[in-house]
């Protein structure tokens, strides 16, 4: 998940770069190539507009970061209590001396992906 969040991170920056190169160009491309434009639409408003876009893209990152810390704050709370609910488990299963038939296959794959993500177990 949070290879996820890192890589829309990035793509959030990319964005915010590849509009300010833009913006670049076409400030450039007024000054040079379009001095006295009659009868087109106003360079300025276009910047604006751009301006405006890069705006939102920037709103748009500021919502996310809170996101994605409540991602990793909920993965952190869930990681904790299915820790503590196996934790609850296996001395429940010392104290009833109870017998259990062996993990299958599945089982067993998710126990160790589990354990992948709490490195304490």
């Amino acid at each position: 998940m949070e290879a996820e969040v890192d890589k829309l991170e990035l793509m959030f920056q990319k964005a915010d770069s590849d509009l300010d190169y833009i913006q670049y160009r076409l400030e450039y491309e007024i000054k040079t190539s379009h001095p006295d434009s009659a009868g087109e639409k106003n360079p300025v408003t276009l910047l604006k507009e751009l301006s405006a876009i890069k705006s939102r893209y920037q709103t748009l990152c500021a919502r996310f970061t809170p996101v994605a810390a409540e991602q990793k704050e909920t993965k952190s709370r869930i990681c904790a209590t299915l820790s503590k609910t196996m934790a609850v488990i296996q001395e429940l299963q010392k104290q009833t001396e109870l017998e259990l038939s062996p993990l299958t296959d599945e089982e067993k794959t998710v126990t160790e992906q589990f354990k992948s993500h709490i490195p304490h177990l």
